[in-house]
């Protein structure tokens, strides 16, 4: 019986715990911290290629 009785205090005092958390993080308005970072760019854009740049390969032609 006293298994019972300490695994309820345990399993009462992760609850508090929880909620106690949860309250945190609503009132630091953090909740929404994983989706601002969803919305960052995984990396830099890199610019547009100049048109007076040929491409790798490419054949320049000539004015004849």
């Amino acid at each position: 019986m006293e298994a019972v009785a300490l695994t309820m205090f345990v399993s009462l005092c992760l609850v508090a715990c929880s909620l106690l958390l949860l309250a945190f993080t609503l009132r630091n308005r953090t909740h929404e911290h994983s989706d601002r970072l969803a919305l960052l760019p995984m990396e830099e854009d890199r610019p547009p290629p100049t048109a007076d740049v040929a491409p790798a390969g490419a054949a320049r032609k000539t004015e004849t």
